[in-house]
């Protein structure tokens, strides 16, 4: 970067071509610019349009559901918790309408905490994993399969698609990324965790790293995994036969891929299912944040 950066623009295009030439290890790593406007009013405006109780309550876990996009603005602090939280209100008539909604900005709120308290140390293992697999039996690096979006798993490549041109996946699309990482590639989290901070526009190391421990079962009693029904529901995508898209490795009853993933582990299956916590919420972090 050479010298004082420049702070007037004849427009959005002109910004991105400067940027570009000022961060070209940036341009490196990801040269895609997402359409997502920044600024203080494109958040008031986005804020404004928020649904946050039935309709988030019931569709939230849904790909096409009614979640909010506000967490670039409150990842920069163009939009604080508090501020969000008190427009959610405004919305209902008993704050019981909107508990699901204030419940997730809650555990933003309880992720940063953490963070405070952990610093750098929320990049090392906070348990061990709970897979029936040590630390040192996980990859380091990401294979450049998965980086480049050519696993040949459709779902998997769609996401990484999505990820790379719009800087955003929905939370569902998250926990599903994380854990074909982790446990169908069985790679350390720690590595999908960067190469996810490196493309989310919202990304930050609190919500970001603790919730691929979640899923790696480091920062929960066990890990986080799925079958190709969870995605088709949550999607309303890839019906058909599973070697149409590449999901053979996905299909199974629960306990059937936990013995394929997991055949060394001793956690007991629980009759809900992993793949139904969809929100990414775990009984284990509430007790944790009761101590806080």
């Amino acid at each position: 970067m050479s010298g004082d950066m420049r702070r007037d623009f004849r427009d959005r295009d002109d910004l991105i071509t400067y940027l570009r030439e000022e961060f070209p290890e940036a341009v490196a790593i990801d040269p895609h610019v997402a359409e997502t406007r920044g600024g203080r009013q494109a958040a008031e405006e986005r804020l404004t349009r928020i649904k946050p109780g039935r309709a988030y309550r019931i569709t939230r876990n849904h790909i096409d559901g009614e979640v909010t996009r506000l967490s670039p603005f409150i990842r920069y602090g163009v939009l604080s918790l508090a501020e969000v939280r008190d427009f959610a209100r405004s919305q209902a008539d008993h704050v019981q309408e909107i508990e699901k909604f204030l419940n997730e900005l809650g555990w933003r709120d309880y992720f940063q905490r953490v963070y405070r308290e952990m610093g750098d140390g929320i990049w090392t293992d906070i348990e061990p994993y709970k897979t029936g697999f040590d630390a040192h039996q996980y990859e380091d690096t990401l294979p450049a399969d998965i980086r480049h979006g050519a696993t040949g798993v459709q779902f998997v490549d769609d996401f990484i698609q999505e990820l790379y041109t719009t800087g955003y996946l929905h939370n569902h699309a998250r926990m599903w990324l994380a854990a074909y990482v982790v446990h169908w590639r069985r790679v350390k989290w720690q590595a999908g965790a960067r190469w996810f901070l490196e493309h989310l526009l919202d990304g930050d190391p609190a919500s970001n790293n603790l919730s691929w421990q979640w899923v790696a079962s480091t920062f929960s009693h066990k890990p986080y995994y799925y079958n190709i029904e969870n995605v088709q529901k949550y999607t309303d995508k890839y019906a058909g036969p599973a070697e149409d898209y590449g999901h053979e490795d996905f299909v199974g009853s629960y306990d059937v891929i936990a013995k394929r993933l997991f055949p060394n582990a001793d956690f007991r299956d629980e009759s809900s299912g992993p793949g139904q916590k969809a929100s990414g919420r775990h009984p284990k972090r509430r007790q944790h944040a009761k101590r806080r």
